[in-house]
């Protein structure tokens, strides 16, 4: 308790602001698994990173990056939500309720906490998600993506214990920061294959690898569940002009279906967050592209598996094999009768 204490306090009392610049390259996660994030800053205590968190939050309010990002993200978001039925009455009352402009006194809010007008129930329909925001304790670009997340969190009025976040990269200290930030951190690794349940989703997934894409179009691979779904990651368009076509529908076949049945918002490019945010979209699938696609399109349903995949990209699940029983401690001594338990 003490030391969550401190990191909020850590939050609310920030020293002065230092500009530093964004990391020059996108994370790669198998070689950042291997040998860390090349330039990383060493770590230090939580509420040290704390701090640097809310300077990058403040460099990132105050750009031009930021308004217009936030305006692509508007857009997208309110017509999605048109597509949207409110179970508690008329869509034109659930579109009254989502007020994506900022909260007043939002930097006086608590970690973890909106305002309380916020709260109310039927105010807040998302739910988000957020995958490979990597090392933000020693990674400059990687805390740039974790204070956008946070501010995306409070426009779209999303409260943080609403939103879930994973990466196989965190170190202790980075989930004890995100804790302290009031986010939930998921325990084991989904390798992106999570369902939205019916609840709208906005998955956030900076720089992921494109079978992450691909494992989470699998696991919501119907109309009703992809209507529901937002991605905030990688252009789709860029991955299917990077990628050899014979690639794309060999081993992302989802992501390929579904590039017709999409729209997709870019993010705008500045020089102050190009290596941060390069490459970045927002998509959503409008149900009037998802019915137009063939009926076939629905039936394969295969799970993902990338045997034969090479440059994969994501950090696989680790499978446990059973531990091995040690016979040796039940070899009597030499020379000794051996004994059985009694029953």
């Amino acid at each position: 308790m003490a030391a969550a204490a401190a990191a909020q306090e850590a939050w609310r009392a920030v020293s002065p602001r230092r500009r530093r610049s964004a990391a020059r390259r996108p994370k790669r996660r198998e070689a950042a698994a291997a040998a860390g994030t090349p330039g990383a800053e060493p770590e230090v205590d939580g509420g040290v990173v704390l701090r640097r968190i809310q300077e990058a939050r403040e460099d990132l309010v105050i750009s031009d990056f930021w308004s217009s990002a936030l305006e692509t993200i508007t857009g997208c978001l309110r017509k999605h939500l048109e597509q949207l039925r409110a179970p508690e009455g008329p869509l034109s009352e659930a579109l009254g309720h989502l007020h994506l402009a900022a909260p007043p006194v939002e930097a006086d809010a608590a970690p973890g906490s909106v305002p309380a007008e916020t709260l109310v129930p039927g105010t807040c329909c998302f739910k988000c998600v957020c995958y490979g925001i990597g090392n933000f304790a020693s990674c400059v670009t990687a805390r740039s993506q974790l204070a956008f997340l946070l501010l995306l969190l409070e426009r779209c009025q999303i409260p943080r214990s609403h939103c879930w976040v994973y990466d196989p990269l965190f170190s202790r200290l980075e989930i004890a920061v995100l804790n302290a930030l009031g986010v939930v951190v998921l325990g084991e690794n989904e390798e992106g294959k999570r369902s939205v349940c019916g609840e709208p989703t906005v998955f956030y997934m900076p720089h992921c690898g494109t079978a992450l894409y691909n494992n989470l179009l699998w696991r919501n691979w119907s109309v009703d569940a992809l209507s529901k779904v937002v991605i905030v990651g990688n252009s789709f368009r860029g991955l299917e002009d990077r990628l050899l076509t014979r690639i794309l529908h060999k081993h992302y076949p989802y992501v390929a279906k579904i590039l017709t049945g999409l729209e997709e918002l870019a993010f705008p490019q500045t020089p102050r967050y190009m290596d941060v945010f390069n490459d970045t979209s927002i998509h959503w699938f409008p149900v009037e592209k998802l019915t137009q696609l063939p009926m076939d399109t629905w039936v394969f349903r295969e799970e993902p598996d990338y045997q034969d995949c090479e440059d994969l990209e994501i950090i696989r699940k680790k499978t446990e094999e059973p531990p091995r029983a040690d016979l040796s401690s039940l070899a009597p001594p030499a020379g000794a009768r051996p004994t059985w338990p009694c029953r």
